[in-house]
């Protein structure tokens, strides 16, 4: 099926509708405000894989996953994945504080118009907790928390920053266990995590392999707004 634009990216980028599953990136480049982070990153993620996302820190891993989640504009490149097929958790939990941790999946099931809630609290061992506040949660229950909605949106690819941040031994062991039956059903994950969370089975990407080169004029440019 041939690609089409998406609203609101330059007509450089845009999204290629395919009919089957997997996640391809095929000569992306990403920038950070006025500054180009990657340039030319390439790779395919095919079904029931997990791929983490290494590097410094600084190294362009988050622009990379909120520009393939298509919250930060790309400057070139091409996604190929099905539509309405993706799910981002960034470092903060979307969570609404004055409603109760069934009342915030709830809400979510709601926007997805899929899922389980009970399932979804079992899942991720939040059943004891479905009436409590999301205000008064601790950070690691906040976290599996907003982690939840990964589960309960049944996208087939998860993009997930940092998802162990706050999560004790157990939890992480959990969330693997997440991860794990999410991709032996064919799904996808690509993760950026210092920790080594996921299956050993999982790809390895650097992502300072795609470092961008700064060039004179950019510097310049740059240069001439930080006066």
């Amino acid at each position: 099926m041939p690609s089409r634009p998406i609203q609101g990216f330059p007509p450089a980028i845009f999204f290629a509708i395919a009919s089957r599953m997997g996640l391809e990136i095929r000569n992306l480049d990403c920038a950070r405000g006025q500054r180009r982070l990657l340039s030319g990153v390439d790779f395919s993620v095919p079904d029931g894989r997990v791929l983490v996302l290494t590097g410094p820190n600084g190294a362009g891993k988050t622009t990379l996953l909120k520009t393939i989640a298509g919250l930060i504009p790309a400057a070139s490149g091409e996604i190929v994945a099905p539509p309405e097929s993706m799910v981002y958790v960034g470092h903060e939990n979307g969570l609404k504080s004055q409603l109760s941790v069934a009342e915030n999946l709830r809400f979510w099931q709601k926007i997805f118009q899929c899922g389980d809630v009970d399932e979804t609290l079992e899942t991720f061992e939040l059943s004891d907790l479905s009436n409590r506040r999301a205000q008064h949660l601790s950070a690691g229950q906040k976290r599996r928390l907003g982690l939840a909605r990964v589960f309960l949106c049944n996208r087939s690819i998860w993009l997930l920053d940092e998802p162990a941040v706050s999560l004790d031994a157990a939890s992480r062991t959990m969330l693997t266990a997440v991860i794990d039956r999410h991709t032996g059903m064919g799904g996808i994950a690509v993760i950026v995590s210092h920790d080594a969370l996921g299956p050993e089975r999982a790809d390895r990407l650097d992502v300072g392999r795609f470092r961008a080169v700064a060039t004179a004029r950019t510097d310049a440019f740059l240069q001439a707004f930080a006066s």
